[in-house]
């Protein structure tokens, strides 16, 4: 089960997110975020050796590129309208695709949205919502029960210690992002709230349910 943190500010919060063993972080790169922060900041935050993840809503890839450099991200999160040439551009192993189930009527939409970008990404990320992210919001997960997924693929929205092990035991994610559901406000990270999520997150993928 991988484990990303998403949304982080602070160095504490990157600091308890390496002590927990979260393999991926993430960073917020949109300027109407209440958890956005600049290019700079980010990159001078330490990570150990997790996977640092940008979220980029408006910007294309020359500009995604630039901030991923800045910044030092191995992963741009396309959680906008951005094209599949667009990904090509950043690179298809460097690519997180989100895509918002709740926006298709019919499972088969969704089912070919994901074909769509099997090949212009390396992980998909599947939020609640129609847009955005960060909102609390949480998906049907029954509703992804046997879902044909062509890439490795991480569980959002709203997930927190009280309902994460209901998640998963309605889907099976490749691994999770836990952002809104684990904050005491938007960008500050509770680290109880986050090593009780990612706690059971791991029993819950190993099967054990003590």
């Amino acid at each position: 089960m991988q484990i990303k943190i998403c949304g982080l500010t602070r160095q504490e919060d990157a600091d308890a997110s390496v002590l927990l063993g979260a393999q991926f972080c993430g960073f917020v790169f949109h300027l109407k975020s209440p958890r956005y922060i600049p290019p700079a900041e980010a990159g001078s935050l330490a990570t150990g050796n997790m996977l640092r993840t940008g979220v980029f809503v408006d910007q294309q890839e020359e500009e995604i590129l630039d901030i991923m450099e800045r910044a030092r991200l191995d992963f741009a999160q396309l959680h906008g309208r951005q094209s599949v040439d667009c990904a090509y551009k950043i690179g298809v192993n460097r690519v997180i695709r989100t895509i918002w189930p709740d926006k298709y009527t019919h499972r088969a939409l969704l089912h070919n949205e994901l074909q769509k970008h099997a090949a212009a990404c390396a992980w998909y990320l599947l939020d609640a919502g129609l847009a955005g992210g960060g909102s609390g919001k949480r998906l049907e997960w029954n509703d992804l029960y046997g879902l044909k997924i062509p890439r490795p693929w991480m569980l959002a929205g709203g997930l927190n210690p009280g309902n994460i092990r209901r998640a998963l035991s309605q889907c099976a994610p490749d691994g999770v992002d836990l952002n809104s559901g684990i904050e005491d406000a938007p960008g500050k990270k509770n680290a109880v709230l986050m090593e009780s999520a990612i706690k059971i997150a791991r029993m819950q993928n190993s099967g054990d349910t003590a």
